[in-house]
């Protein structure tokens, strides 16, 4: 009975067995058939281990795309989304579409940062002017009668005349006749006092008409009364100055004919001045008439002069796409000579209390304009910004930052450099002139670093489009080999005494996927003959 029992038991034991066998099996190639439940059973062992330094967080898009996702998938070309581990992300993850940099780095890029602020954006519009008389100010004389310059009292152009001043006297056979009818006919009707009336009529009809001749002819009131008193007729007629200014022209000589209409002088007034300036299309919205200006004249250095906005004309030049404004001012002293040149300011208010952020904040590509957000410490977020206007230090963000927010003022570039340069180390392993970090291996040295260096030779130059090809070496940091391709600067200067063949030194960082910006380039004697020769590589587009 007992010996029975103890069989019965055994196939039992033997039986259970059998079943955690089977299952463990079942469990094992379920485990084997999903990667995630590898990596979770990866995190459960390691816990132990290594803590939470090496727990999975998420895999993110291999190009840089703000996605990710908490079990591994492939994107549209194929290519395995990347895992980040807290070792890799800190202490918090930070989402895909954010920046983290180590406090130490932020410190050696020079990162500094500014709240974003309501501001009033006030612009001053600058333009180029140039000093003109005051066209209201400018008197000529031309007399309406033909005769001759009898003598001249002003003989020189640019001599100060003051109001009523004689410039200038005439003789005219029809100004002796003109007078001596008035004179007679002023006599005649003295003498008729007591005739009939019909008489008197006639005689006092011929004096007016004489008398309103002469004054046509623009004969002085009192030259009138005193040949009225006296009868007698003048040779010779003087010209006089309407006002106090400087004589710009001067036409008259002595002895000489001139014709009804003749410009003999011309006399400006030149206590008041206008200013014009021509103001850029794009600033003209922001003029508006009454609006103070500020001229700077090349020949008084620190001195000001202040005026106001008169008029903006209603044409544009299109040869230089500019619309004049004039400023009025008064000349104390004439120091401000008709045809100097002038720099004009003009203060203008674009916008009340907006946001607003410094222009260095504002990255701009030409098709898209960047704010980088410092969302924590040592954590930062590119943002697309929409600007509205714009004054000489600060910018208005119509949308993508809010009152408060922290933005990046300085090494802005660079933080950019290295964002794009951590999204794109998931794709330099389909690019033929170089492999990122493989599935499985450390990242390379250079991946938390903003540039590479190189050294190479110069192929060619576009100094047009700021490009030069460079023959370099191997560059050990992205695991380029050696190659013949093209690179942009970041500033035209950098090429400026390079030629083709010579050895040069340069660093250089990725601005954005495929393009590689030199951000320092330098004549190099040591460059060895190690990049003469190597094979010209041309990069995939997108690369």
């Amino acid at each position: 009975m007992k010996s029975g029992t103890n069989i019965t038991i055994g196939l039992i034991v033997a039986a259970l067995l059998a079943l955690a066998a089977v299952g463990g099996y079942w469990a094992g190639q379920q485990g084997a058939g999903d990667p995630a439940a590898r990596v979770a059973a990866g995190n459960s062992e390691s816990g132990t281990n290594a803590g939470t330094a090496n727990q999975l967080l998420y895999y993110r898009n291999p190009m840089g795309l703000p996605d990710t996702s908490p079990v591994p998938k492939k994107d549209s070309m194929g290519m395995d989304y990347i895992p980040v581990y807290a070792a890799e992300a800190g202490d918090e993850a930070a989402p895909a579409n954010q920046v983290k940099i180590s406090t130490d780095k932020v410190q050696k890029l020079g990162v500094r940062t500014e709240a974003a602020s309501m501001k009033a954006i006030n612009k001053t519009v600058r333009a180029a002017g140039r000093i003109e008389p005051d066209e209201r100010r400018v008197y000529i004389i031309a007399p309406k009668f033909e005769g001759y310059v009898e003598r001249l009292h002003v003989g020189a152009t640019g001599q100060a005349v003051a109001k009523g001043q004689p410039l200038f006297e005439v003789y005219s056979p029809e100004l002796v006749s003109a007078q001596r009818e008035y004179a007679i006919a002023a006599q005649g009707v003295l003498a008729l006092k007591g005739a009939q009336s019909e008489a008197q009529d006639g005689m006092k009809q011929l004096a007016e008409s004489s008398l309103t001749r002469l004054k046509n002819w623009d004969i002085s009131e009192q030259q009138v009364k005193a040949l009225a008193k006296s009868g007698e007729t003048r040779r010779t007629m003087t010209f006089r100055s309407p006002v106090s200014g400087i004589v710009t022209e001067k036409k008259a000589l002595q002895g000489m004919r001139f014709m009804p209409g003749d410009m003999l002088y011309q006399v400006a007034d030149l206590s008041s001045v206008w200013v014009f300036a021509d103001v850029f299309e794009q600033d003209i919205a922001l003029v508006k008439s009454g609006a103070k200006a500020k001229i700077k004249i090349n020949a008084y250095p620190g001195q000001e002069f202040e005026g106001i906005v008169t008029y903006v004309y209603p044409t544009l030049k299109s040869e230089t796409r500019t619309v004049q404004v004039r400023v009025e001012l008064p000349n104390p002293g004439q120091l401000l000579k008709p045809g100097m040149f002038a720099q004009v300011e003009l203060a203008v208010a674009a916008r009340e209390n907006t946001v607003t952020v410094p222009v260095s904040a504002v990255i701009d590509s030409g098709t898209r304009r960047i704010v980088l957000v410092q969302v924590k410490e040592g954590r930062f977020e590119p943002r697309e910004v929409t600007l509205g206007a714009r004054s000489n230090d600060y910018v208005e963000v119509l949308d993508g930052v809010k009152d408060g927010e922290l933005v990046v003022i300085a090494a802005n570039f660079l933080i950019d450099a290295e964002s794009n340069l951590k999204a794109a180390l998931g794709n330099f392993g389909h690019a033929e002139h170089g492999a990122g970090a493989k599935k499985g291996e450390p990242a390379p040295a250079s991946a938390s670093g903003a540039g590479h260096k190189a050294a190479g030779k110069v192929d060619a130059i576009d100094d047009k489009a700021g490009k030069i090809s460079i023959n370099h070496g191997p560059v050990a940091s992205i695991k380029w080999p050696a190659m013949t391709m093209e690179f942009k600067v970041a500033n035209n200067a950098l090429l400026s005494g390079l030629t083709p063949g010579a050895a040069v030194a340069f660093e250089f960082v990725e601005r954005g996927p495929g393009e590689w910006v030199i951000t320092a380039i330098k004549p190099d004697a040591k460059t060895g003959t190690s990049a003469v020769g190597a094979p010209v590589v041309t990069p995939r587009a997108g690369n």
